[in-house]
């Protein structure tokens, strides 16, 4: 098993230091202490944070004794859930403070765009590693057995690739992309918007049900050690590590959500951009490390079918739940976007854009990471309202640019979308 390449110890203080990580949150909480607002987003955030991996564990062990690419969905739906409590957390308390609706937008943005600026571009970046490591292996062992060092296999010398079912995801993606411009055009996100979101969520569920599972072998770290524990034995920890990471998410999100906002007075920081990329970062933290691993051990499909699987559901069931979560919390049926956030979701849509465009022909290339890198952190020297539009032209004419040139691999990811 893959489990056993890292000693049992080793797994053992891994699982003893994210319960470590989430105690203070924990304690703060049941104790009713009342930190300031920069100890309490620490705490709090680190509360998040190991939700996130306790859930993405137990979720990935779950996988013993379930089958299928339904299951799988669910599973990694569960593991992203941190990020789903803070988002939902602010549309739901903007009903009753109306200034909490710019912050659900950033949070949700920010999600988004780190998971493809960064999370794509690492994920080549630690696969050009993996690769170069393997080659450095494989050329001293020649030495060592007089081999002639030559050139490495066919095949290996190569980008990061997809698998071909994974046109499913990119199918899907698609249809959510052209969605996703509609709350820029209508400056809010309303509940008819979501209603079609959350349809194509579940549809797009329905779907990858008739694939075919992945095996638990491709594990990896804790769940490759837990899946081969005797069944009572996996079944009770996979149960506790759901359990206390939907007791940290429950304890850790609304404390966060509030004192990452409070922090940013407290720090003449601006707390929309806290809450943009902070929150993000420490609830989608684990799963970008997941991806980062599979990269670093060459496996390329697993590593960017994981984030493409986690970008279709952001890019439609976390959006169609904040007017819903807005409504609940005594607010109108759709979401308001300012002019602020509504740059923010037309940014964020155009970068999924050319997101798809690059990953649509199943192979993400070294220079295409790049230029996703390169255009997520232009914005940050470049904060204000004309740089934001500039950079989604250029999102957009590169992206439509790439699809067009494209459109014979965009027509068989549609096909996926309209076959019955």
């Amino acid at each position: 098993m893959p489990g056993d390449l890292v000693p049992r110890e080793t797994l053992l203080v891994r699982i003893g230091a994210a319960l470590a990580v989430g105690m203070p949150a924990l304690v703060t909480r049941v104790a009713g202490l009342h930190p300031p607002s920069v100890a309490a987003a620490v705490i709090y955030g680190a509360g998040v944070l190991a939700a996130a991996v306790l859930l993405m564990w137990a979720a990935e062990t779950a996988r013993a004794d379930m089958s299928g690419a339904l299951a799988l969905a669910l599973l990694a739906l569960i593991a992203v859930l941190p990020e789903y409590a803070v988002d939902v957390y602010y549309a739901f308390a903007a009903g009753t403070k109306p200034h909490y609706a710019g912050y659900a937008a950033a949070n949700m943005t920010g999600a988004n765009r780190l998971l493809v600026g960064v999370g794509w571009a690492l994920v080549v970046l630690a696969f050009t590693l993996g690769v170069r490591r393997t080659t450095r292996r494989r050329r001293r062992h020649g030495r060592r057995h007089g081999e002639r060092p030559g050139s490495l296999p066919p095949g290996e010398e190569r980008d990061v690739r997809l698998a071909p079912h994974h046109r499913t995801e990119l199918g899907f993606l698609a249809l959510a992309t052209v969605l996703g411009f509609v709350p820029a055009l209508t400056a809010e996100i309303g509940w008819y918007i979501a209603i079609v979101l959350i349809a194509v969520y579940i549809v797009y569920l329905g779907r990858i049900a008739r694939g075919g599972g992945e095996d638990v072998e491709n594990l990896a770290g804790v769940p490759a050690w837990l899946v081969t524990l005797p069944r009572r034995m996996r079944r009770s920890a996979t149960a506790a590590g759901f359990a206390i990471g939907a007791i940290l998410v429950f304890i850790s999100a609304e404390p966060f959500a509030n004192s990452l906002v409070d922090a940013g007075s407290a720090l003449g920081v601006d707390e929309f951009l806290l809450v943009q990329w902070l929150a993000p970062l420490a609830s989608e933290a684990p799963e970008l490390i997941v991806a980062v691993m599979f990269a670093w051990r060459l496996r390329d499909a697993d590593a960017i079918g994981t984030l493409l699987s986690s970008k279709v559901n952001q890019w439609t069931l976390l959006i169609g739940s904040l007017p819903l979560a807005y409504k609940a919390g005594g607010g109108a049926w759709s979401l308001p976007l300012d002019s602020r956030q509504l740059e923010e979701v037309l940014l964020t849509a155009a970068q999924t854009v050319l997101g798809l465009g690059l990953l649509i022909d199943l192979v993400l290339r070294r220079w295409e990471a790049a230029l996703l890198f390169v255009l997520f952190a232009i914005q940050f020297p470049l904060p204000g309202e004309q740089a934001r539009l500039v950079l989604s032209g250029i999102y957009l004419a590169i992206g439509f640019t790439v699809l067009i040139n494209r459109y014979r691999d965009l027509g068989r990811a549609m096909e996926t979308v309209l076959r019955h």
